[in-house]
């Protein structure tokens, strides 16, 4: 299957993006341990019948950013999906959001709603503010961050990628090399500790936002996750009109990566019933 590679010039960075298969476009924004290569399970399974897009956010590589320390400001991050999508002057296109990408496209649904056929969010609230949500789920969300800190630390330590997690690590183990390879790469220059107080303080969209919401939404999220809240994706789906929300059982934060079976049959599944609805 043929591939095309590419770069969009934005103020302070050349993004990497590559485009492989045809039909609906499909755009995948990865996380903060990955890069376009994350999407390796993803793009053979969904190339024969959709368009599929990967790049790399600024700050990782291959996509090439400037030494300015406002080029590595993930505020950017909406405007340059904006800017690939017109670059290959795609139509209304399928965002596919891993945690960190959700940032990205979940602004881009609420600022280009038109835009967006359909908004995968796989364990992430993006710009969401956590704070915003009606009590009592306000309150465990709130409580399950705070006492989940510690875990990743501890994790982290112990040579084991959070964002993996501990049953990847042990039932996966080339898996779980992979995965932490794809991030090494990937991060390059990046001060991922800068890079995560800033995309907290940039969670400041109140969840109201989603009352009003017409793009069909899939929340999807892994029950063992302990980067984001797994009861989360369920509780935000509620607030969505027509929103649907999908379990992985026995999984951690990166269904995609660690069962991607599951994560491409529930998404296919999606999309085709969005298409015949």
């Amino acid at each position: 299957m043929h591939t095309i590679t590419g770069t969009v010039r934005r103020p302070g960075v050349e993004l990497y993006y590559e485009v492989t298969g045809s039909g609906p476009p499909m755009v995948f924004a990865h996380g903060l341990g990955g890069n376009h290569l994350s999407w390796w399970q993803q793009v053979p399974y969904f190339a024969p019948r959709h368009t599929c897009v990967t790049f790399a956010h600024r700050g990782f590589a291959p996509s090439v950013t400037s030494a300015e320390p406002e080029a590595w400001d993930p505020a950017h991050y909406v405007d340059d999906l904006a800017a690939l999508i017109d670059h290959l002057q795609l139509p209304a296109v399928t965002l596919v959001a891993q945690s960190m990408g959700g940032w990205s496209c979940l602004e881009y649904t609420l600022r280009h709603p038109e835009r967006v056929a359909n908004l995968i969010m796989a364990a992430t609230g993006g710009t969401l503010d956590p704070a915003t949500l009606d009590a009592p789920e306000r309150d465990a969300i709130l409580r399950w961050y705070a006492a989940h800190e510690k875990v990743n630390e501890d994790l982290f330590r112990r040579g084991i990628h959070p964002a993996a997690g501990e049953r990847m690590a042990r039932e996966q183990p080339a898996r779980h090399f992979l995965y932490r390879e794809i991030d090494r790469i990937g991060s390059g220059r990046l001060d991922k500790l800068a890079l995560r107080s800033k995309l907290a303080a940039m969670r400041i969209r109140p969840v109201s936002d989603l009352r009003n919401m017409q793009t069909p939404v899939l929340f999807l999220s892994g029950d063992e996750d302990v980067v984001f809240p797994p009861s989360g994706a369920a509780v935000l789906a509620a607030v969505v009109p027509g929103a649907k929300f999908e379990a992985a059982m026995q999984t951690g934060h990166s269904v995609y990566f660690e069962r991607a079976a599951l994560f491409n049959e529930a998404v296919g599944a999606f999309l085709s019933e969005r298409a015949t609805s």
